[in-house]
Formats: structure tokens, C-alpha cells, sequence
């Protein structure tokens, strides 16, 4: 017998700037990532990988790997292309046969609302999440969403990697086009997605209670460099603010009393409007789903004490000299971490695991003939996957699946195709689109074997 229940979702996740292409056609509108330009190591974002119009041949080769389970965007461009204006009926037939063909292969669709592209009239308009108008926008295409596709579609999240939003990284993906970017305004779009959230969630509690959604981190493992107190600290308030603050949310329906102080003390407590934490409190979430990749390490040696929450993301991050990196881009690998951070979730909120990103992120090079032998992906994702078995038969903990991200090629988060996650190759390169064809690499029938097991076979 496996030791992951029947019915356990393997599958694969990816964003849809990051994949369809087709940025100006089918009635959509722009986002921000359409007006961005290419630099010598990224791409633009207006091809992707071309599966607006490949899509079922990528469902085919995923079918193949015995995938169950399909994580992706629908881009909220292409179905309103203003964002706060009128719905776009050809945007969201698309999506109505993109869904329809995952359930004809047996691929459960899980959709997710919003991976960073806001629409490019919400950001110049308002200035993305930062404003209480955004918000609404929001919940008004999230709604349409759930009318449209909540008949077919059991799981649903809101917002990808929702804890960076309240971090400095989070003016980039949260339509922040101008301004100061404050500590203030930092936190206040991070409070905003949360309202954006809640409202959702309880919408879709009361009105489609056969769906499930919860909340969706990058959960940042953050070890001490050394067993200096100060290191220790730091770690410890790393995981407070970046992930359990959040995750008391989502679970709990209430913020963190630590960060609630530093908001006292820093008066920023207005940013929380009339009924917003009622609103939260009613929250609940049927799990917690989150990405995983690499750990950190914190050093404070340099940093005065009582340095700030935000001088120890960009000054203390360290090199951790115990565990080996991915070459090219340095994220340590840490597979027993993945195990640690799944069973002390699990431990504290007791609700099931939903691990929807892991991967491993390689330059790779096609020569056109010989099957690419990717045996690093295979040992990243059999080390990942025994800790999470091991979470599951040792700790008790309650997983749901596991997908991996991109397993077919798309660019990377920072448009860079050379970085591929992949376990099938898609030929194109930054500036050359090639012929796009998909070539599965080694790894791709190691992934058969696995699914097939349920695990078993590793």
C-alpha cells in the first residue's frame, strides 16, 4: 500500500504570462507584463511558450506523465480586459475548453485568480493593490469567475505566493507602478490582498460550499546562521512575519499579535478599515497550499541590534555552507526542509498540506537529436518527494498532492528562459522562438513511473 492516500493529486503549475502568449489577441486587454521589455538574459512576455494555441498537446504530454492535477492562471487581462470594465466572452471561452479539456484527460483543473499580472489600466489608474478600488475590482472578477466555472472547477485560490506581497519585492507584482514604496504602503498592500481574499473565500463558502479554496504562501524557511541569540531571533521573527502572519489568517481568521504591534507602534493601524477584520474572522480555508524551493539562512552579524523586519531580508540572507545550490542562481537545496516545514505547518494549523510548486531551476541546451539526461531534476524532485512521504508516514501529516512547477518549460519568474524547471523541453530560446516544440527530457519518464506508484516508486 502507498503511503499517500488514493486520489492523490500529481500535477503541474504554471502562470499565464509565463506560458500562453497570445498578448494582444483574442479581445485581450494589457497587463503590466505585456509593456515590458527584453533585456539580454529575459524575454518579453508575449509569447510564453504558446499555449494559448498548444495547450491540448501540453495536456496530452501531462496525461502521459499520469498527471491528475493541473495548477493555472486565468489571466484576468483576458477575460476583463480593463480589469473594472466590461467581461470579455471570448477570453473566457477560452478558459471554458482549456477547462473542459483537462476533465476530458482526468486532469483535475485548480485555478488560481492572480500570479502578478495586474491588468495595465488598474495600475495606472489606481496603482495597483495599494488602493481599496483594486480591491473591488478584484473581488467583482473573482465573482465572474466562480459564476462561470465553479460548476467544473473544485479547487480555487486567489493570490500566488500571497505572503511577498507585504514584502519589498511586493511593489513589483502587486501593479505598484509609482511612488515612495514605504514600509507603509508595503503593508498596506499586503492587508488589502488579505480583505481581497476573505471577501472571496467566504463568497465562495456561502455560495459554492462544493469548492475549496485556501490560502496560498511561499513559505521561507529561515535557519539561524549560528546559535547566536541574536541569529536565533531574527530567524524565529523571519518566520512570524513572513509566514505564520498570514497563515494565522488564512487558518484562524486573525493577524499575527506580533505583527499587529509592530503596526501599532509604527501607526499604520489605519490602513485597516471598519469591518475589514470581521471580515477576515470569518475566513476559513480547506487548506493550505504554498511553494516551496530552496532555504535561507540569516546572519545578523553587521545588523544593529533591533534592526528592522525589512533589514533582515536585505541585509541578512546568507549562504547556507551546510547544503549544496543550483548552479547559475545559487537556491540551496534542501529537500529535509521541505519535510520540516510541511509537519510544522501541519503540527500548528491541522489542516491538509497542499504543496503546489517545487522544482528545480537548470540552464539546459537541446542539441536537436539525444534525449536531455536531467538526472539532477529527478534526484531534486525524488529527495523532495520521499520528505513529504516521510512527513506523511512519520509525522502524521495530511497531504493532499504535489505539483511541480513548469514541468513543461515557460519562462521564469524574471522572464529567463534559460532557467527551465521543465521535464519536457520547449525549443525556444530568450530571443529566438524556434520552432517550440516540446521534447520530453529523462526525467519526464522517471515522473511516469512515479505517478503510476502513487508514489512508490522513486
Amino acid at each position: 500500500m502507498s503511503v499517500l492516500k488514493e486520489g492523490f493529486l500529481w500535477g503541474n503549475s504554471v502562470s499565464s504570462m509565463q506560458t500562453e502568449g497570445a498578448w494582444n489577441v483574442g479581445g485581450k486587454g494589457l497587463s503590466v507584463y505585456d509593456i515590458r521589455e527584453a533585456s539580454e538574459f529575459s524575454s518579453d512576455w508575449k509569447d510564453g511558450s504558446h499555449s494559448y494555441t498548444r495547450y491540448k498537446e501540453d495536456f496530452d504530454y501531462m496525461e502521459q506523465m499520469g498527471m491528475n492535477c493541473y495548477r493555472f492562471q486565468i489571466s484576468w487581462s483576458r477575460v476583463c480586459p480593463d480589469g473594472d470594465g466590461a467581461f470579455n466572452e471570448e477570453g473566457i471561452a477560452f478558459y471554458d475548453k482549456f477547462i473542459d479539456e483537462l476533465i476530458n484527460r482526468g486532469i483535475e483543473p485548480m485555478i488560481c485568480l492572480y500570479h502578478f499580472d495586474m491588468p495595465l489600466h488598474l495600475a495606472q489608474k489606481y496603482n495597483g493593490f495599494v488602493s481599496r478600488k483594486v480591491v473591488d475590482a478584484f473581488e467583482r472578477y473573482a465573482n465572474e469567475m466562480l459564476k462561470r466555472f465553479a460548476h467544473k472547477v473544485k479547487y480555487w485560490i486567489t493570490f500566488n505566493e500571497q505572503n511577498l506581497y507585504g514584502t519589498p519585492f511586493g511593489f513589483k507584482i502587486a501593479g505598484y507602478l509609482e511612488g515612495e514604496q514605504t514600509t507603509k504602503e508595503s503593508f498596506t498592500i499586503g492587508h488589502n490582498m488579505m480583505v481581497a481574499h476573505a471577501r472571496f473565500s467566504n463568497y465562495l463558502m456561502e455560495n459554492y460550499p462544493e469548492c475549496k479554496t485556501g490560502g496560498m504562501t511561499t513559505y521561507i524557511e529561515v535557519y539561524p546562521m549560528s546559535a547566536k541569540p541574536n541569529d536565533v531571533f531574527a530567524a524565529r521573527k523571519l518566520d512570524e512575519f513572513l509566514n505564520h502572519h498570514l497563515l494565522e489568517a488564512f487558518t484562524n481568521g486573525r493577524y499575527s499579535p506580533e505583527v499587529v504591534a509592530f503596526l501599532k507602534e509604527n501607526n499604520f493601524m489605519d490602513m485597516i478599515l471598519d469591518g475589514d477584520m470581521e471580515e477576515i474572522s470569518k475566513m476559513k480555508s480547506d487548506f493550505i497550499s504554498f511553494s516551496y524551493y530552496a532555504s535561507q539562512a540569516i546572519d545578523t552579524t553587521g545588523l544593529k541590534d533591533g534592526a528592522s523586519i525589512v533589514e533582515y531580508m536585505e541585509k541578512g540572507f546568507t549562504k547556507n555552507p551546510h547544503i549544496e545550490a543550483t548552479q547559475g542562481w545559487g537556491w540551496q537545496i534542501d529537500p529535509l526542509g521541505f519535510r520540516n516545514i510541511l509537519t510544522k505547518m501541519y503540527n500548528r494549523y491541522q489542516i491538509p498540506m497542499f504543496p503546489i510548486e517545487n522544482g528545480i531551476g537548470v540552464q539546459e541546451e537541446w542539441d536537436g537529436v539525444n534525449e536531455i539526461q536531467d538526472d539532477y531534476r529527478i534526484e531534486y524532485h525524488r529527495n523532495h518527494i520521499q520528505n513529504m512521504k516521510d512527513a506523511v508516514q512519520h509525522d502524521g501529516v495530511d497531504v493532499i498532492g504535489y505539483l511541480g512547477w513548469g514541468l513543461i518549460d515557460i519562462l521564469s519568474s524574471q522572464g529567463d528562459m534559460r532557467k527551465r524547471y521543465g521535464m519536457v523541453y520547449v525549443n525556444r530560446t530568450n530571443h529566438d522562438l524556434r520552432d517550440m516544440k516540446r521534447v520530453p527530457k529523462k526525467s519526464f519518464y522517471w515522473m511516469q513511473e512515479v505517478t503510476r506508484s502513487n508514489g512508490k516508486k522513486l
